[in-house]
């Protein structure tokens, strides 16, 4: 079932583990298709997204439609077979999923119907949730909301940052891919529907969803600067200066929440020799790394034994 033609979906880094594995698998790989080169960096560096290296790396056709729902026929002319995707970034075209005689299917970053959309390893972290995983599931004119294949799942763990989670689920992706496409390449695969009843959404981050709320509690701080480490960082602003929060700590201390009752969340309470407490709805967030505008990523042990802008009963904004 090896000779089936195959035509390959994706851009961001979740992808490039799924297409590894189809070219180690030594599937007929007729075409990448991904995104354009991008701009990177303050140089503005013309890049290539890694999947369109590693295909070329391996004499594999690469397509960059900027406009996927226009500029199709190109992967209509290669006659694949299935189309594969994972992480692609556009919206795919009705003519893309029902061309192929074996259909469209898509590696989704979440247990499906939980968490549609372009954001689902940020928001789960975000909600505070104990596990996710990948969904391998047919595509559909809706978002997400194909029939589904096959899962695993990965517990969600405390240290876990969109980050390690995003390398852990893109291995598992691969792998689930790899159990899974034997089955839909010779018409076995089970299908089952999504429960509508189940359904959340994942939508792509705007610059307010980066924004902290120091007046949600403790924990959902914690969470939400760890669903946002490494991109795009959780932010604030300090006097003016937009200050990013990369980690952190829930403080528990009873003493602590009764003593700073009384202040405004975002107030800093306390500078410690290496954190910043910052008053929340329930207690105190202690900040641990962050970024002040302007500056690189540093420790706050390290920032803090040189000049310091910060004080004591001043406010986060």
């Amino acid at each position: 079932m090896k000779d089936k033609r195959i035509i390959f979906m994706g851009t961001a880094s979740f992808s490039l583990e799924v297409l590894k594995m189809l070219i180690c698998e030594k599937y007929n790989i007729v075409a990448v298709v991904t995104q354009p080169d991008r701009y990177v960096g303050r140089k503005k560096i013309l890049t290539m997204p890694d999947v369109k290296v590693e295909a070329l790396e391996h004499n594999i056709p690469v397509l960059q439609p900027a406009k996927i729902k226009e500029d199709y026929q190109g992967i209509l002319d290669l006659n694949p077979d299935l189309i594969i995707s994972a992480a692609y970034g556009q919206i795919v075209p009705r003519v893309l999923l029902e061309t192929p005689a074996l259909g469209a299917i898509n590696v989704h970053a979440s247990l499906l119907p939980l968490y549609r959309g372009g954001a689902p390893v940020h928001k789960c972290i975000i909600d505070g949730q104990k596990e996710t995983g990948v969904t391998i599931m047919y595509m559909d004119v809706k978002m997400d909301a194909g029939d589904m294949i096959s899962k695993v799942t990965t517990p969600i763990l405390d240290e876990d940052t969109v980050g390690s989670l995003y390398d852990r689920l893109s291995i598992l992706g691969a792998e689930l891919l790899k159990a899974t496409l034997p089955s839909v390449l010779d018409g076995t695969n089970p299908r089952t529907p999504q429960d509508e009843s189940q359904i959340t959404f994942a939508k792509t981050l705007s610059r307010e969803d980066e924004r902290l709320n120091f007046n949600q509690t403790a924990l959902q701080v914690f969470n939400h600067v760890r669903g946002m480490n490494p991109w795009p960082g959780a932010y604030t602003t300090y006097q003016g200066k937009v200050v990013k929060i990369w980690a952190g700590k829930v403080h528990h201390c009873e003493n602590a929440v009764k003593h700073h009752a009384h202040q405004t969340n975002g107030t800093i309470v306390k500078i410690f020799n290496d954190a910043i407490g910052v008053k929340v709805s329930d207690g105190v967030y202690i900040i641990t790394e962050f970024q002040i505008e302007g500056k690189k990523r540093m420790m706050v042990k390290d920032y803090l034994r040189g000049n310091n802008i910060f004080e004591v009963n001043t406010y986060f904004e």
